[in-house]
């Protein structure tokens, strides 16, 4: 099987150092602690080096929320053709690190952010988590929809309102708990994907698919 990760192919190990440094500062110091002249001290390199990887601070923030999107690993077709099993397993390890980042500080610290800004004219931090974050998820796990349906495993009309279902079942409501101060053990979660994963199986998975 093979896990791609957004951030093997955009940045290199030492920007991906950066990267966490910087989510650190966010979550610990919120977006006043995020400054180009913090990082730079806190992750031992110059200013100059960050405007040259990261560009602006949106460029950064972009990053950042790339770098963390990437955490959620799924499925890069490469010629080979799923089997039950490997469909099952790249589900699973998708709907386990889903609720993994989605439940870390980091994810609920730029969420916070987000919502806190929405009203605050110029803003982008939204729109960058959209688009570099939700939908980069989004995109590589419909890809893995996409290939389970050619393999003849899946069975769907519509691939979006297929995602959306599978979406659904992993997260619930679980998300905007936590965004609003509930904690949930993670050691749930594998048992959490596991029945998702079964749910969603029993909704579009063919013949080929044990459901039981």
């Amino acid at each position: 099987m093979q896990h791609e990760s957004t951030a093997d192919h955009d940045f290199t190990p030492r920007q991906n150092a950066v990267l966490d440094v910087a989510l650190g500062l966010l979550v610990d110091g919120g977006d006043k602690a995020l400054t180009t002249a913090g990082l730079a001290r806190a992750a031992n390199c110059s200013k100059e080096s960050l405007y040259k990887w990261f560009g602006d601070r949106d460029g950064l923030l972009s990053a950042m929320i790339s770098h963390q999107a990437s955490k959620v690993r799924t499925f890069e077709r490469s010629g080979e053709r799923l089997t039950p099993d490997t469909l099952v397993d790249h589900l699973e390890l998708f709907a386990r690190d889903l609720l993994e980042v989605l439940a870390g500080d980091v994810s609920l610290a730029l969420n916070r952010l987000a919502i806190g800004q929405t009203s605050r004219e110029g803003s982008k931090l939204g729109t960058l988590l959209l688009e570099r974050g939700r939908r980069q998820i989004d995109r590589r796990a419909r890809a893995l929809l996409d290939a389970g349906q050619r393999d003849g495993l899946l069975r769907f009309n519509d691939g979006e309102e297929a995602y959306r279902s599978l979406y659904g079942l992993i997260v619930s409501d679980l998300h905007v708990r936590m965004l609003l101060g509930d904690r949930p053990g993670k050691e749930t979660f594998p048992a959490r994907a596991r029945k998702a994963v079964a749910s969603f199986l029993k909704l579009y998975g063919t013949t080929r698919i044990p459901t039981e």
